[in-house]
């Protein structure tokens, strides 16, 4: 059990009868504390790690580190004076709140080592009621034997250099998540161990980049309502790191800034200290059917990352000329982005949509931005991915044939096995976007059996509207052409209406096929799984005149 140590012993820890001490913020010293800083370069006491050796060069490299650049973390000795930098493990701090680096499942076996022992068995009690939680957020509860009043667990990303950009950002989720809980409760300082482990392969330094920047960026924005953080290390490399790290972020003089400007990494992230990524940077060039004479204001940098476009000063009507609208759709704000959503959705339901009276489905809903159609079949995918969707594969209603006779890949669909009534169709939608993107990466071909279709109920217009929608820009640009076989007079109609409401482009690539022997000569025979019915239904259809079919093989000759 803790107890708070009398007021003559060193600074920097109280120890207790049983080995353990509380900690208070007076006893650790404080970031902006020039005096203390220097003076104890050459201290030695029980607590030596708590001292900040000056990390940075000399004062003569100094004065020609800045090259007239401005910092991007400059000077502020209030937000330096709510920075704390201390050895030893969080929950021995006398302070409102502090993290524990767990996994989804909050296990105490997972969690900080020794937090759980010191809290008491409350605490894993408490935490198993909380239902796991997601990597990169954070959950809180009560700090049972622990000095402070409060635990904040939150959940690391596991590291691999493939997926570097995202396991940062959620790294630094993870520490805005824990200070955004602190807030909510009403709390003003907190405890933060390296939520990097080992176990999930995080580099140390990296992730310490990560950490102190998204802090510092935090504090820009909520300085008022936090009085004190407080980082903590339990290993000397640890230490070392921080003390090396610390005045690149937080600077306390100016020295240190202009020295910080040469030091501090490309990317320190954006207003959240979040990764910026360079495919999503805008990269304005002139346009080639500019006029040579057109007036243009001095452009400070070739590549603006997304957070700064509002920073820059343009005139409306110079942007509006080098910039495509459907690619500045992806970078508006996101709270607009929803209002704009929302406005469509309600003028779509309470517009008089005349289709939907007449049974075609939803066609009154506006057509989608190329950034909109992206996004909708990027999340589709991810989700298709994610699931097993064997019982759709096993009704065989679209599946991979071969390739046409120009080499292009094909993909069947078999209306007749389109079932609606046993069908879950947003099921079958997750399985089409699954099948359809290997082949729309390059041109393709769509062979469409509508033999013996007509007896089963079709989708609406809509719905396939919603499909075309989801498929997205890349299937209407490579889709070379859809070969129906047996077309009957009502597909037509609908195929026309489809071109009309839906799709102009995609929907005039059809072409009509009345017998199979017509049909291989766009896709060979061999390229083609056709169920027997297919063959039954031409010999229906046609009369078997000019074809024979072989009942054993099923193969198609022509008729002498």
């Amino acid at each position: 059990m803790y107890r708070p140590g009398a007021a003559t012993t060193n600074r920097g820890g109280v120890p207790t009868d049983s080995g353990d001490s509380v900690v208070t913020l007076d006893q650790i010293p404080c970031w902006s504390d020039g005096e203390y800083r220097y003076s104890c370069e050459n201290e030695d006491g029980p607590f030596p790690n708590s001292c900040f050796a000056d990390p940075l060069t000399s004062a003569s490299e100094a004065g020609s580190s800045g090259n007239g650049m401005v910092s991007r973390f400059p000077v502020d000795h209030e937000i330096n004076s709510k920075i704390y930098l201390w050895r030893g493990n969080p929950w021995n701090l006398e302070v409102d709140a502090v993290v524990n680096s767990t996994n989804e499942n909050l296990d105490e076996a997972h969690s900080s080592p020794g937090l759980h022992a010191a809290a008491g068995p409350g605490l894993a009690e408490e935490c198993a009621t909380l239902g796991g939680c997601r990597t990169g957020m954070a959950k809180v509860t009560r700090a049972y034997d622990l000095p402070a009043r409060r635990v904040i667990h939150t959940v690391g990303p596991k590291y691999a250099v493939k997926y570097h950009t995202a396991a940062e950002n959620a790294l630094s989720h993870c520490y805005r998540s824990c200070l955004e809980l602190l807030i909510e409760n009403g709390l003003e300082s907190i405890a933060v161990g390296c939520i990097y482990t080992e176990a999930k392969n995080y580099p140390r330094e990296p992730a310490a980049h990560v950490a102190i920047r998204t802090v510092r960026r935090f504090l820009e924005k909520q300085k008022d309502k936090i009085k004190a953080i407080v980082f903590c290390t339990t290993t000397s490399s640890d230490t070392e790191i921080y003390k090396r790290l610390l005045p690149l972020y937080f600077p306390r003089d100016k020295q240190e800034e202009e020295i910080a400007i040469s030091k501090l990494p490309a990317d320190v992230g954006d207003e959240n200290g979040e990764t910026v990524i360079d495919e999503r940077k805008i990269r304005i060039k002139p346009l080639p059917n500019v006029k040579k004479n057109a007036p243009k204001p001095p452009l400070p940098s070739s590549d603006l990352p997304v957070s700064d476009v509002g920073l820059t000063r343009r005139s409306s009507s110079y942007l509006d000329s080098y910039l495509d609208p459907a690619f500045m759709s992806l970078i508006k704000d996101p709270d607009q982005r929803r209002k704009e959503q929302w406005e469509k959705t309600a003028q779509a339901q309470s517009g008089w949509n005349c289709f939907k009276m007449l049974g075609y489905g939803d066609l009154g809903g506006p057509p989608l931005s190329a950034a909109e159609e992206y996004s909708l079949h990027s999340r589709y995918l991810a989700k298709a991915n994610s699931l097993n969707l064997s019982e759709i594969a096993e009704m065989k209603i679209v599946y991979r044939g071969g390739v046409d006779s120009e080499g292009r890949p094909v993909m069947v669909i078999v209306g007749a096995h389109f079932l609606l009534r046993c069908l879950d169709r947003e099921r079958f939608v997750l399985y089409v976007v699954k099948e359809f993107e290997p082949l729309m990466q390059k041109p393709y071909s769509i062979v469409y059996f509508h033999s013996a279709a007509s007896l089963q109920p079709q989708p609406d217009l809509g719905w396939m509207r919603r499909l075309q929608q989801i498929l997205g820009r890349k299937h209407q640009r490579n889709l070379h052409a859809i070969y129906v076989l047996h077309p009957t007079f009502g597909l037509k109609a609908a195929i026309f209406a489809m071109q009309l409401v839906v799709d102009n482009v995609v929907w005039k690539k059809v072409i009509y096929v009345d017998r199979l022997l017509q049909l291989f000569k766009y896709v060979p025979r061999e390229q083609l799984t056709i169920p027997d019915f297919v063959f039954q239904h031409d010999l229906e259809v046609n009369g078997g005149k000019g074809v024979i079919v072989d009942p054993r093989t099923k193969y198609v000759y022509q008729r002498p």
